[in-house]
């Protein structure tokens, strides 16, 4: 496991915020040379701190601006009916993150889509389909002052 000290957590923040910073500019950022800099980069890419870098896109220009949160909760505690639901998220591509949490419902998801009637065909022929959703609770975006997902 990599260690965790003030520097690794400056490149983390930098790479975070800018995944395509250069290695220069990334070791004037945290005050390392360009070598030390790097070392610690493949380091942290090694070791799994870092899994990946990602592209930011445009959620109008794709065609994914309408983005809803939802509450769904299942009607059995079962660990077939967690796994079946898992599967059937896995393969629905408007569901860009799915997390099992604890509390009133069993999942939260976030969904990404055109518009309302895209969200209504995802909610009825999707999340509707889905064997063991008890209850389905949608939570639609107004605005994101803060955002630092990658």
């Amino acid at each position: 496991m990599m260690k965790h000290d003030p520097i690794n957590d400056k490149i983390l923040r930098a790479l975070a915020k800018d995944g395509r910073i250069s290695n220069l500019q990334l070791a004037e950022a945290v005050g390392l040379s360009p070598s030390a800099c790097l070392r610690r980069v493949q380091e942290l890419e090694r070791s799994g701190v870092i899994k990946g870098y990602r592209a930011r896109l445009d959620p109008v220009q794709t065609g994914r601006a309408y983005v809803v949160y939802v509450a769904v909760g299942l009607a059995e505690h079962t660990k077939a009916a967690q796994t079946g639901f898992e599967i059937a998220m896995q393969r629905a591509d408007e569901v860009t993150e799915c997390h099992n949490v604890a509390g009133a419902f069993e999942y939260m998801l976030r969904v990404e889509v055109a518009d309302l009637p895209a969200y209504k065909a995802f909610h009825t022929e999707t999340l509707g389909t889905v064997p063991h959703v008890r209850s389905i609770t949608s939570y639609m975006v107004m605005g994101s002052p803060k955002d630092t997902r990658g």
